[in-house]
Protein backbone atom coordinates (compact mmCIF):
# COMPACT_ATOMS: atom_id res chain seq x y z
CA UNK A 1 0.00 0.00 0.00
CA UNK A 2 1.29 3.44 -0.95
CA UNK A 3 0.60 6.39 1.29
CA UNK A 4 0.63 10.00 0.19
CA UNK A 5 2.40 12.54 2.31
CA UNK A 6 0.23 14.93 4.29
CA UNK A 7 0.70 18.45 3.06
CA UNK A 8 0.19 21.24 5.56
CA UNK A 9 -2.38 23.81 4.44
CA UNK A 10 -1.14 27.02 2.92
CA UNK A 11 -1.05 29.96 5.28
CA UNK A 12 -3.39 31.89 3.02
CA UNK A 13 -5.95 29.05 3.08
CA UNK A 14 -5.88 29.00 6.88
CA UNK A 15 -6.50 32.75 6.91
CA UNK A 16 -9.41 32.33 4.48
CA UNK A 17 -10.93 29.62 6.67
CA UNK A 18 -10.70 31.77 9.80
CA UNK A 19 -12.25 34.85 8.20
CA UNK A 20 -15.00 32.75 6.62
CA UNK A 21 -15.80 31.33 10.07
CA UNK A 22 -15.96 34.82 11.59
CA UNK A 23 -18.37 35.93 8.84
CA UNK A 24 -20.44 32.77 9.19
CA UNK A 25 -20.90 33.15 12.96
CA UNK A 26 -21.66 36.86 12.72
CA UNK A 27 -18.51 38.12 14.44
CA UNK A 28 -17.70 39.95 11.22
CA UNK A 29 -20.84 41.70 9.99
CA UNK A 30 -21.83 42.91 6.52
CA UNK A 31 -20.35 46.31 5.89
CA UNK A 32 -17.74 45.98 8.62
CA UNK A 33 -14.25 47.21 7.77
CA UNK A 34 -11.30 44.90 8.37
CA UNK A 35 -8.24 46.23 10.20
CA UNK A 36 -5.48 47.73 8.09
CA UNK A 37 -3.35 45.13 6.34
CA UNK A 38 -0.34 45.68 8.59
CA UNK A 39 -2.42 45.45 11.78
CA UNK A 40 -4.34 42.41 10.60
CA UNK A 41 -1.14 40.60 9.62
CA UNK A 42 0.23 41.25 13.11
CA UNK A 43 -2.97 40.00 14.76
CA UNK A 44 -2.88 36.81 12.71
CA UNK A 45 0.90 36.48 13.05
CA UNK A 46 1.32 35.97 9.29
CA UNK A 47 3.25 37.68 6.54
CA UNK A 48 1.59 40.46 4.59
CA UNK A 49 1.96 38.58 1.26
CA UNK A 50 0.10 35.57 2.72
CA UNK A 51 -2.60 37.86 4.08
CA UNK A 52 -2.89 39.70 0.78
CA UNK A 53 -3.33 36.38 -1.05
CA UNK A 54 -6.06 35.33 1.38
CA UNK A 55 -7.92 38.62 1.01
CA UNK A 56 -7.83 38.29 -2.78
CA UNK A 57 -9.31 34.78 -2.50
CA UNK A 58 -12.10 36.07 -0.28
CA UNK A 59 -12.76 38.92 -2.72
CA UNK A 60 -13.01 36.37 -5.54
CA UNK A 61 -15.59 34.47 -3.49
CA UNK A 62 -17.59 37.67 -3.05
CA UNK A 63 -17.17 37.72 0.74
CA UNK A 64 -14.93 40.80 0.89
CA UNK A 65 -14.80 44.01 -1.12
CA UNK A 66 -11.87 46.39 -1.49
CA UNK A 67 -13.28 49.89 -1.80
CA UNK A 68 -11.81 52.83 -3.61
CA UNK A 69 -10.07 55.13 -1.21
CA UNK A 70 -8.80 52.32 0.97
CA UNK A 71 -10.15 49.61 3.20
CA UNK A 72 -11.52 46.11 2.85
CA UNK A 73 -15.11 45.46 3.90
CA UNK A 74 -17.30 42.44 4.53
CA UNK A 75 -19.79 42.09 1.70
CA UNK A 76 -23.51 41.86 2.43
CA UNK A 77 -24.13 38.81 0.28
CA UNK A 78 -27.45 37.81 1.88
CA UNK A 79 -29.25 41.01 2.87
CA UNK A 80 -29.99 42.58 -0.53
CA UNK A 81 -31.20 39.29 -1.98
CA UNK A 82 -33.61 38.61 0.88
CA UNK A 83 -34.76 42.04 1.91
CA UNK A 84 -34.83 44.65 -0.83
CA UNK A 85 -38.03 43.41 -2.55
CA UNK A 86 -39.72 42.83 0.81
CA UNK A 87 -38.77 46.25 2.17
CA UNK A 88 -40.26 47.82 -0.95
CA UNK A 89 -43.38 45.68 -0.54
CA UNK A 90 -43.74 46.72 3.07
CA UNK A 91 -43.51 50.42 2.20
CA UNK A 92 -45.97 50.08 -0.67
CA UNK A 93 -48.43 47.80 1.16
CA UNK A 94 -48.56 48.43 4.93
CA UNK A 95 -50.83 45.41 5.38
CA UNK A 96 -47.74 43.27 4.67
CA UNK A 97 -46.71 44.13 8.24
CA UNK A 98 -48.66 41.11 9.40
CA UNK A 99 -46.81 38.82 7.00
CA UNK A 100 -43.55 40.04 8.51
CA UNK A 101 -44.89 39.50 12.04
CA UNK A 102 -45.80 35.91 11.16
CA UNK A 103 -42.26 35.36 9.94
CA UNK A 104 -40.86 36.95 13.09
CA UNK A 105 -42.97 34.60 15.21
CA UNK A 106 -41.32 31.59 13.62
CA UNK A 107 -37.77 32.90 13.70
CA UNK A 108 -37.63 34.76 16.99
CA UNK A 109 -39.37 32.12 19.09
CA UNK A 110 -36.86 29.55 17.89
CA UNK A 111 -34.00 32.00 18.43
CA UNK A 112 -35.09 32.71 22.02
CA UNK A 113 -35.47 28.99 22.73
CA UNK A 114 -31.99 28.07 21.56
CA UNK A 115 -30.41 31.20 23.03
CA UNK A 116 -31.61 30.06 26.45
CA UNK A 117 -30.48 26.51 25.73
CA UNK A 118 -27.06 27.20 24.17
CA UNK A 119 -26.12 30.79 25.01
CA UNK A 120 -22.80 31.37 26.74
CA UNK A 121 -22.07 33.85 29.52
CA UNK A 122 -20.68 36.24 26.89
CA UNK A 123 -23.86 35.88 24.82
CA UNK A 124 -26.01 36.73 27.81
CA UNK A 125 -23.90 39.79 28.57
CA UNK A 126 -24.27 40.99 24.99
CA UNK A 127 -28.06 40.54 25.03
CA UNK A 128 -28.32 42.34 28.36
CA UNK A 129 -26.17 45.17 26.98
CA UNK A 130 -28.42 45.49 23.93
CA UNK A 131 -31.52 45.66 26.10
CA UNK A 132 -29.95 48.30 28.35
CA UNK A 133 -29.20 50.45 25.30
CA UNK A 134 -32.79 50.02 24.06
CA UNK A 135 -34.28 50.92 27.44
CA UNK A 136 -32.02 53.98 27.67
CA UNK A 137 -33.26 55.06 24.25
CA UNK A 138 -36.88 54.79 25.40
CA UNK A 139 -36.15 57.37 28.09
CA UNK A 140 -35.04 59.92 25.49
CA UNK A 141 -37.14 61.87 23.01
CA UNK A 142 -39.08 59.44 20.85
CA UNK A 143 -37.16 58.46 17.72
CA UNK A 144 -38.72 55.45 15.93
CA UNK A 145 -35.72 54.87 13.65
CA UNK A 146 -33.20 54.91 16.49
CA UNK A 147 -35.40 52.67 18.63
CA UNK A 148 -35.93 50.31 15.70
CA UNK A 149 -32.17 50.00 15.19
CA UNK A 150 -31.62 49.14 18.85
CA UNK A 151 -34.67 46.86 18.98
CA UNK A 152 -33.40 44.96 15.95
CA UNK A 153 -29.92 44.64 17.46
CA UNK A 154 -31.49 43.16 20.61
CA UNK A 155 -33.30 40.48 18.64
CA UNK A 156 -30.25 39.78 16.46
CA UNK A 157 -28.12 39.29 19.58
CA UNK A 158 -30.61 36.63 20.67
CA UNK A 159 -30.27 34.95 17.27
CA UNK A 160 -26.47 35.02 17.62
CA UNK A 161 -26.79 33.32 21.01
CA UNK A 162 -28.73 30.45 19.42
CA UNK A 163 -25.47 29.29 17.79
CA UNK A 164 -27.52 28.08 14.84
CA UNK A 165 -25.56 29.35 11.86
CA UNK A 166 -28.49 29.03 9.43
CA UNK A 167 -30.77 31.00 11.75
CA UNK A 168 -28.12 33.67 12.31
CA UNK A 169 -27.58 34.13 8.57
CA UNK A 170 -31.31 34.38 7.85
CA UNK A 171 -31.92 36.82 10.70
CA UNK A 172 -28.98 39.01 9.75
CA UNK A 173 -29.97 38.81 6.10
CA UNK A 174 -33.37 40.12 7.10
CA UNK A 175 -31.90 43.03 9.10
CA UNK A 176 -33.27 45.79 6.87
CA UNK A 177 -36.64 44.09 6.70
CA UNK A 178 -36.82 43.67 10.48
CA UNK A 179 -35.72 47.24 11.09
CA UNK A 180 -38.32 48.60 8.67
CA UNK A 181 -41.07 46.44 10.19
CA UNK A 182 -40.14 47.33 13.77
CA UNK A 183 -39.92 51.03 12.92
CA UNK A 184 -43.43 51.07 11.44
CA UNK A 185 -44.79 49.12 14.41
CA UNK A 186 -43.14 51.42 16.96
CA UNK A 187 -44.45 54.53 15.21
CA UNK A 188 -48.00 53.24 15.55
CA UNK A 189 -47.66 51.69 19.01
CA UNK A 190 -46.29 54.95 20.36
CA UNK A 191 -49.57 56.71 19.57
CA UNK A 192 -51.24 54.80 22.42
CA UNK A 193 -50.07 55.52 25.95
CA UNK A 194 -48.68 52.52 27.82
CA UNK A 195 -47.71 50.39 24.84
CA UNK A 196 -44.01 51.16 25.10
CA UNK A 197 -43.97 50.11 28.74
CA UNK A 198 -45.61 46.79 27.88
CA UNK A 199 -43.13 46.13 25.05
CA UNK A 200 -40.24 46.89 27.42
CA UNK A 201 -41.64 44.40 29.95
CA UNK A 202 -41.84 41.75 27.23
CA UNK A 203 -38.21 42.33 26.24
CA UNK A 204 -37.20 41.98 29.87
CA UNK A 205 -39.16 38.70 30.15
CA UNK A 206 -37.35 37.32 27.10
CA UNK A 207 -34.01 38.27 28.62
CA UNK A 208 -34.97 36.73 31.97
CA UNK A 209 -35.81 33.43 30.29
CA UNK A 210 -32.46 33.41 28.52
CA UNK A 211 -30.57 34.42 31.67
CA UNK A 212 -32.27 31.62 33.61
CA UNK A 213 -31.42 29.19 30.80
CA UNK A 214 -35.09 28.28 30.54
CA UNK A 215 -35.84 27.67 26.82
CA UNK A 216 -39.60 27.28 27.23
CA UNK A 217 -39.94 30.49 29.23
CA UNK A 218 -37.83 32.41 26.72
CA UNK A 219 -39.84 31.12 23.78
CA UNK A 220 -43.15 31.83 25.52
CA UNK A 221 -42.01 35.39 26.26
CA UNK A 222 -41.07 35.93 22.61
CA UNK A 223 -44.47 34.59 21.56
CA UNK A 224 -46.27 36.88 24.03
CA UNK A 225 -44.30 39.89 22.79
CA UNK A 226 -45.05 39.38 19.11
CA UNK A 227 -48.66 38.39 19.77
CA UNK A 228 -49.21 41.63 21.69
CA UNK A 229 -47.72 43.71 18.87
CA UNK A 230 -49.80 41.91 16.26
CA UNK A 231 -53.08 42.11 18.20
CA UNK A 232 -52.56 45.78 19.11
CA UNK A 233 -51.86 46.76 15.52
CA UNK A 234 -54.90 44.82 14.32
CA UNK A 235 -57.10 46.61 16.86
CA UNK A 236 -55.70 49.96 15.77
CA UNK A 237 -56.40 49.07 12.13
CA UNK A 238 -59.97 48.10 12.96
CA UNK A 239 -60.47 51.34 14.89
CA UNK A 240 -59.06 53.29 11.95
CA UNK A 241 -61.49 51.60 9.57
CA UNK A 242 -64.43 52.45 11.85
CA UNK A 243 -63.25 56.06 12.09
CA UNK A 244 -62.96 56.37 8.31
CA UNK A 245 -66.42 54.86 7.85
CA UNK A 246 -67.96 57.29 10.33
CA UNK A 247 -66.22 60.25 8.69
CA UNK A 248 -67.54 59.22 5.29
CA UNK A 249 -71.10 59.09 6.71
CA UNK A 250 -70.67 62.53 8.27
CA UNK A 251 -69.24 64.00 5.08
CA UNK A 252 -72.08 62.49 3.07
CA UNK A 253 -74.61 64.02 5.47
CA UNK A 254 -72.99 67.44 5.15
CA UNK A 255 -72.91 67.19 1.34
CA UNK A 256 -76.59 66.29 1.23
CA UNK A 257 -77.45 69.16 3.58
CA UNK A 258 -75.71 71.60 1.24
CA UNK A 259 -77.86 70.22 -1.57
CA UNK A 260 -81.02 71.14 0.35
CA UNK A 261 -81.68 67.77 1.97
CA UNK A 262 -83.15 68.07 5.49
CA UNK A 263 -82.19 65.01 7.57
CA UNK A 264 -85.01 65.80 10.03
CA UNK A 265 -87.74 65.34 7.45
Amino acid sequence: MTFESIKPPKISDSIVKQIEQLILEGSLRPGEKLPAERDLAQQLNVSRPSLREALLKLEAKGLLQARRGGGTYVTDVVGPILTDPMVHLLKSHPEATYDILELRHALEEVAAYYAALRGTDADRRIIAHRLEALEASHKQEHDPLRDAELDTEFHLAIADASHNVALILVMRGLFNLLRSSICRSLERLHTQEGNYGIVCDHHRQILDGIMQRDPDTARAAAHLHLSFVEKTLQEMDAEGVREERSLRRWQNLQDRAQDGFNPNN
